[in-house]
This record gives structure tokens, C-alpha cells and sequence, in this order.
């Protein structure tokens, strides 16, 4: 047995192969909800998914749970996500034969994509990926821990960031909500986090009180009327679908420029979805930029 086998337990390593990927770097570079905010202090899936680990990590430590396979989980789960966030989730699965949905994508991400044959994680890790969103349910309680930790941390952060770009006010949050829950950011994650402990000790899966769980899915609700859907943050995003929707199907019709490997197998499709969804913002826009946007004339003398 070499040494690294002595130090690190399996999870350990499916934790620091994720970190050291290249699909992780790009994640600071990546849309949580506000497109290319003015202002250094807005989430990005990169600082989310770190919430998420903060979390998921107390809550697993709190419950004797594995702390390390909690972290990889947390750190994996938005690995396949695409540039500009849900808008651009929501143009792939329009477009793409198949659909899209970026749970499924941070699988392929560490099974296929990463060093062009996957990082070789553990079922455990593999599985809370592709069971943290929606109705899906984890095979492990450290991966319900990430699903659950997941929307306390949005939840929490993106009120936050709506406060701060001036979407809404703290006295718009609904006050049955931060009755129970809290007023100050703080506050409410702590209150959620001390519920999903209390509720979840002992128990055969990770919960939270009807009382809490109604008051956060209350505030969930508010968030998608007045910041997800309609309002002044939100503008820019029909814009982002056109232009990652034009990449998408110039790429189709142009693949012979794609400056990439093709995988045997894979069809064109599937390898314009890869690249497309792997774009960090910024290079999703400096593409459109150079296929769609007029050049100067440059002369030579």
C-alpha cells in the first residue's frame, strides 16, 4: 500500500480530484443567478458551491455522517452546469436532442469528460451528483444532506444578493417567513441548519419540520416572483439564451472548427452540447464576439 493510501480515504480522493479539475476552476467564472453583475461581492457557482460544502459539512459532522463524502458530493454537484445559469440550462434542453439538465451534465462531467476518461470517483460521490435537484432522491444520507444543503444556501444567498443589487428590500421578505426563520442572513441559514440536525438524528433520511420546511419553501416561492422570473435582474437573460442558442447551432454546422477532441461514439450534437455547456461566461461571450460580430478592416502596408 503507498502512502497517499495510509492518508486519504476514497472520498478524500474523489474530493481532490474534483478540485484539481478543470470544470471546478471554471465555475468562478459561471453564472449563479445575477449575468456578469458589476460589483466584486455577487455569488458565482463557484462561491455557491462553497456555501453548499460549508453547510452540508456541519450537518454531516453534526450527525456522525461522513464528512468527506458530504464535501465531495458538495463540491461535484454543479460541476456540469452552463455558462449564465439556468438560462442557459434552459436553451440546451430546448435545443439539444435529448435535453439538458446540468445535474446529469456534472455526471458525465466527472464519468466521461474530465482528462477524457472521467476522475474515477466512487458510486457514492457519482450517485449524490446526478440526486441532488428536484424530486430525485440520493442512495446515501450524505447525499440528501447536498440536496437540501443546496437550496438552504441558494436560498439564503440569493436574498442576499437581491437585497444588494436592489432587487428588493429586506421589508419585502414575507414576515410570516422571517418570523420563523430569521431576519438577518445569518439567522435564517442558522435556524434551517439546526432543524435539518434536530429532525434528522436517528432518523432513516435527511428532513426538516413541516414548520420550517413550509416558512423556506414560502421564501422559495417569493424568490421566484420577484427575483427569478420578471424582474430587472432577470433582462439580460432572454439575450444569453439567443446567443448561446446561435453558438450551439453554429458549431453544429461548422464542426470542423470546433478545436477540440472528438470522442468515438459521441455525435456531433452531443459534442457541441459538451463544449457549449463548458463555457465560462466570459468565453462564451468573447465566441459570440468572434462568429457574430463584424471585424475592422485591417490593411496590411
Amino acid at each position: 500500500m503507498c502512502i497517499r493510501d495510509r492518508v486519504r480515504t476514497e472520498f478524500q480522493r474523489d474530493r481532490d480530484r474534483i478540485i484539481h479539475s478543470k470544470a471546478f476552476r471554471r465555475l468562478k467564472d459561471k453564472t449563479q443567478v445575477f449575468i456578469a453583475p458589476e460589483g466584486a461581492h455577487y455569488r458565482n457557482r463557484l462561491t455557491h458551491t462553497l456555501e453548499v460544502a460549508q453547510i452540508a459539512r456541519t450537518i454531516a459532522r453534526a450527525l456522525r455522517l461522513n464528512e468527506d463524502l458530504t464535501e465531495a458530493i458538495a463540491l461535484g454537484h454543479d460541476l456540469g452546469h452552463t455558462p449564465f445559469g439556468h438560462a442557459g440550462e434552459s436553451i440546451l434542453n430546448a435545443i439539444h436532442p435529448g435535453g439538458f439538465a446540468h445535474n446529469e451534465q456534472s455526471l458525465r462531467v466527472v464519468e466521461v469528460l474530465e482528462k477524457g476518461d472521467g476522475l474515477n470517483l466512487t458510486w457514492e460521490v457519482r450517485d449524490g451528483i446526478l440526486n441532488h435537484p428536484g424530486s430525485l432522491r440520493a442512495g446515501t444520507l450524505e447525499g440528501q444532506i447536498i440536496k437540501i444543503a443546496d437550496r438552504v444556501a441558494y436560498i439564503n444567498h440569493d436574498i442576499d444578493d437581491a437585497i444588494r443589487g436592489g432587487v428588493i428590500k429586506p421589508s419585502d421578505l414575507p414576515l410570516d417567513c422571517v418570523e420563523i426563520l430569521g431576519r438577518r442572513h445569518n439567522d435564517r441559514i442558522n435556524t434551517m441548519v439546526i432543524d435539518i440536525i434536530m429532525q434528522s438524528s436517528e432518523q432513516p433520511e435527511i428532513q426538516m419540520s413541516p414548520y420550517v420546511k413550509k416558512a423556506m419553501d414560502h421564501l422559495r416561492d417569493f424568490l421566484f416572483e420577484r427575483v427569478y422570473i420578471g424582474s430587472i435582474a432577470k433582462r439580460e437573460e432572454e439575450k444569453a439564451k439567443r446567443m448561446l442558442g446561435q453558438l450551439y447551432n453554429y458549431f453544429l454546422e461548422h464542426f470542423d472548427e470546433l478545436d477540440l477532441n472528438h470522442r468515438p461514439g459521441d455525435e456531433p450534437a452531443r459534442t457541441v452540447c459538451d463544449y457549449v455547456a463548458g463555457m465560462t461566461d466570459h468565453f462564451a461571450l468573447a465566441q459570440y464576439q468572434r462568429f457574430f460580430f463584424p471585424m475592422p478592416w485591417q490593411v496590411n502596408l
